[in-house]
């Protein structure tokens, strides 16, 4: 998806998105509104398509009633800047992004084009923004983060698994630590030892994350929500399988291959990100609009993977469930 086009302007981007007229529920007339969408993963990633259904269930129709640019970075993060600067160039009306470095990509272009984001941690602890209340500027979005769900997750893999006593936990290097810091005080405030590796790219070694956890004794891998994790979700699914290693993913997540997906769905906070999108599109300034919490935890458990790594599911695990795959 990256064009000559969208190279050429990073060098322009910051006057570009400085003396765009955009704002908020303006559209250029003869056309449709237009969403720019900018995903650090691939096209397949799931999180875009429940956006898309969302903004259909709104009742939109895409290349009639709305059009969508989207951009897909493939887990190269150098990239989001030139997207950024390449739908700033054309005059979408409102740029949709996941994640922490999508949305310092898009500021970074424009301080004018509507902005909605969705998979971000803490707007504020991630320093995107001073007041969650009352964001002010050009963007506003949604957070997936509630301070309790590492907490929840390492009491679900200690009930799962009885005799844990370390976890790896497999984040990611280029997005802030949070979520890292978190998972780890959580671990060992359940009496486990937290191993905790973040991820640095593309290419990353997946068969060393494992050899590197089972040499640490490792008995489950939590992995946890971002871009690069996302990237890797199927290998690190697959390769724990052959490594019979228990994994945990986060919630939504079920779908790679994982024993566990826990945690707030991010199938969800996509399909309301396109409820943000349609506010701003009727005239909500950013700025003004607070930022949503999407914290309900959603249990997945794939019953599949765990006859193949031979791990028995308790039946008051089960009965929780929001999700089972047979």
């Amino acid at each position: 998806m990256f064009t000559r086009r969208a190279a050429a302007l990073v060098s322009v981007s910051g006057v570009v998105g400085l003396s765009s007229p955009h704002a908020a529920g303006t559209q250029t007339a003869g056309r449709p509104p237009s969403v720019g969408v900018i995903h650090p993963n691939a096209p397949s990633e799931a999180g875009y398509a429940a956006f898309r259904e969302g903004l259909a269930q709104l009742g939109y129709i895409e290349g009639q009633t709305i059009l969508i640019e989207p951009r897909f970075a493939e887990g190269r993060l150098d990239l989001l800047r030139a997207f950024a600067a390449e739908l700033v160039a054309l005059r979408v009306d409102v740029i949709a992004v996941f994640g922490p470095a999508a949305v310092r990509a898009v500021r970074w272009a424009t301080s004018a084009v509507p902005v909605v984001f969705a998979v971000i941690q803490d707007p504020v602890a991630d320093g995107l923004m001073t007041d969650a209340g009352r964001p002010g500027g050009n963007v506003t979005g949604l957070t997936n983060f509630d301070p309790a769900q590492p907490r929840a997750q390492m009491r679900l893999l200690k009930e799962m698994l009885p005799g844990l006593a370390r976890v790896a936990i497999f984040g990611d290097a280029g997005v802030p630590d949070l979520l890292d810091r978190t998972s780890i005080v959580a671990a060992e405030a359940e009496g486990l030892h937290p191993l905790s590796t973040r991820l640095k790219g593309a290419s990353e070694d997946v068969e060393g994350l494992f050899a590197a956890a089972q040499e640490a004794r490792a008995g489950a891998v939590l992995c946890l929500e971002a871009p690069i994790t996302d990237l890797h979700s199927t290998r690190i699914a697959m390769m724990a399988i052959d490594w019979r290693m228990p994994t945990m993913f986060p919630g939504g997540w079920l779908s790679y291959g994982a024993l566990l997906a826990y945690g707030s769905n991010r199938i969800e906070t996509a399909r309301r990100l396109a409820g943000l999108a349609d506010r701003i599109l009727k005239g909500s300034r950013p700025g003004d609009v607070a930022i949503e919490a999407n914290t309900r935890h959603h249990l997945g458990i794939n019953l599949t993977v765990a006859r193949d790594i031979g791990v028995t599911i308790p039946p008051g695990v089960l009965a929780r469930a929001d999700q089972v795959i047979e």
